[in-house]
C-alpha cells in the first residue's frame, strides 16, 4: 500500500519585514469619503489612486486640454450609443464645441433618423423575425436611401447627406436628432457602412453604388480628420469591430501621406474589453508617442460621467 505524503515543514521559510518591503498600494491611495453636494470635479478627486481612478481623471485632462489647444476631439462610436438614449449629451458637446466630429457605422444613421421621424427606435427583433418582417419599415428605408442616393449625386458623404436630409424634412424630433443637429451645427459626421450589415440595404430603394460612393466619401472625410488628430483625442465607444478597423487603416493611409500623427490620445468604452478596440484603438496608434485608455462600463452611466467631468474640467 502506498503511504501518504507528509505535509510540507514551513519552520525553515525565509522572511522579511513588511516595512522594508514595496508595496502597490498604499492608505496615500485610498479615495475620499463622498459627501452630500459634491461637484463633478470633487468626486474625481476623490477617487482611490488606482487603476480607473487614475486614469479617467486623466483622461478628463487631455480632453480638457485638446479643447483648450483647440485641437480635435473626435468621438467614433455604435449605435446602441443612439439606442440607450445619450443623444441629448452629445448634441450638447457638440454645442459646446467640445466634440469636433463624429463617427457612426451604417446602424448609427437607421436609429437616429428614426428618432428623428417618429420620437422612438429599435423593434423587437424576435416578434418580427420569423415572419421576414425585420426592417421592413418603409419609412425608414425610403428617407435614407433616398438621402444616400442624393449623397452620392451631389458627390458628399453618407452623415451630411443624411443630417441635412433630417432637417430638410422638419420632422417632429429633429432637434434630438445627432445628424440633424451636427448638420446644422457645422460638426462633420462621417458613416462608415459594411454592405449587408443594415437593414436599409434590404429595401428596393437601395442603391449599392450610392452607399458605396458616398460611404467611400465619408471614409476620406474620415482620413481628414485623423490627419489633424495631433494633439487631439480619439474615442472609440460601443463599436468593438468596424469602427476600430476604420480608425486604423485611416491612420496608415495620413502617415503614409506623410501626416504627423504620433501624440495623441485614445481612449475605448465599452461593456466588455474586445480585442480589435484594444488593440486598433488603445494599443498601436499610441506605440509612437500618446496614450490610450480603456475603461468598462455602460454606456448611459460612463458617457454621461465623461460629460460632466469634462465641462468641469473647462469651465473651471
Amino acid at each position: 500500500m502506498t503511504s501518504l505524503p507528509e505535509p510540507l515543514d514551513f519552520s525553515g521559510l525565509h522572511t522579511y519585514s513588511v516595512h522594508g518591503r514595496h508595496s502597490k498600494v498604499s492608505i496615500d491611495d485610498f479615495a475620499t469619503p463622498v459627501r452630500p453636494g459634491m461637484t463633478v470635479a470633487q468626486l474625481l478627486t476623490a477617487l482611490p489612486g488606482q487603476l480607473a481612478g487614475v486614469d479617467f481623471p486623466e483622461l478628463v485632462r487631455r480632453i480638457g486640454d485638446a479643447h483648450r489647444q483647440r485641437r480635435p476631439v473626435i468621438l467614433g462610436m455604435g449605435a446602441h450609443v443612439i439606442k440607450v438614449g445619450l443623444n441629448p449629451i452629445l448634441i450638447d458637446l457638440m454645442r459646446r464645441g467640445i466634440l469636433t466630429a463624429i463617427a457612426l457605422n451604417g446602424a448609427g444613421i437607421i436609429h437616429d433618423a428614426e428618432i428623428a421621424m417618429v420620437g422612438r427606435t429599435s423593434e423587437e427583433v424576435a416578434d418580427v423575425l420569423g415572419a421576414g418582417a425585420f426592417g421592413a419599415a418603409r419609412e425608414t428605408g425610403e428617407v435614407l436611401n433616398s438621402a444616400i442616393a442624393d449623397g452620392a449625386r451631389r458627390n458628399i458623404g453618407i452623415g451630411r447627406a443624411v443630417g441635412e436630409a433630417l432637417l430638410a424634412r422638419n420632422f417632429p424630433h429633429t432637434d434630438q436628432s445627432l445628424l440633424a443637429m451636427a448638420a446644422r451645427l457645422g460638426v462633420p459626421v462621417t458613416v462608415h457602412v459594411a454592405m449587408g450589415t443594415d437593414i436599409i440595404h434590404i429595401h428596393p430603394s437601395a442603391d449599392g453604388a450610392a452607399i458605396g460612393q458616398a460611404g467611400h466619401h465619408d471614409f476620406r472625410i474620415f482620413c481628414r480628420l485623423v490627419s489633424e488628430l495631433e494633439g487631439g483625442v480619439y474615442l472609440n465607444v460601443g463599436s468593438a469591430v468596424l469602427l476600430p478597423e476604420v480608425f486604423l487603416k485611416a491612420l496608415t493611409v495620413v502617415r503614409n501621406l506623410g501626416h504627423q500623427v504620433k501624440r495623441f490620445t485614445t481612449a475605448n468604452f465599452d461593456f466588455i474589453r474586445h480585442y480589435r478596440p484594444a488593440t486598433n484603438v488603445v494599443h498601436r496608434p499610441t506605440l509612437e508617442g500618446g496614450k490610450g485608455f480603456h475603461f468598462t462600463g455602460h454606456h448611459e452611466l460612463m458617457l454621461p460621467l465623461l460629460a460632466a467631468a469634462v465641462v468641469d474640467e473647462i469651465d473651471k
